[in-house]
């Protein structure tokens, strides 16, 4: 698994009630039988997470199948909505998920 996170000397001390370890943004995973895109900011950001719902189903044509911040796609390489993940990654900068993180997890 791919895990990006922020960095400590630019975002906050660490995650939640814990200095270790420090804030997660965006992961990428691949398992047995799907690749997962697990995005903080779908969790965090009620306006994302529509977002990317509607905006789903124009990108691929099977069912989202998705958790609370994880995407998973099982489908085959070429049936994975890239241009939709890009889209994703571009509408959240570390900037914003840190003000984000601030205002409603860390209260």
């Amino acid at each position: 698994m791919i895990w990006y996170y922020v960095l400590k000397s630019v975002g906050p001390d660490g995650c939640h009630c814990k200095p270790f370890p420090p804030l997660s943004f965006i992961n990428l995973g691949s398992q047995n039988n799907f690749i997962a895109l697990d995005h903080s900011g779908i969790y965090a950001k009620k306006e994302l997470y529509d977002w990317f719902v509607t905006e789903y189903p124009k990108h691929c044509k099977y069912k989202l199948d998705m958790g609370k911040s994880c995407g998973r796609f099982k489908n085959k390489m070429d049936d994975i909505p890239n241009d939709l993940m890009k889209q994703l990654l571009e509408k959240m900068s570390v900037q914003e998920w840190i003000r984000v993180y601030k205002a409603i997890i860390k209260k």
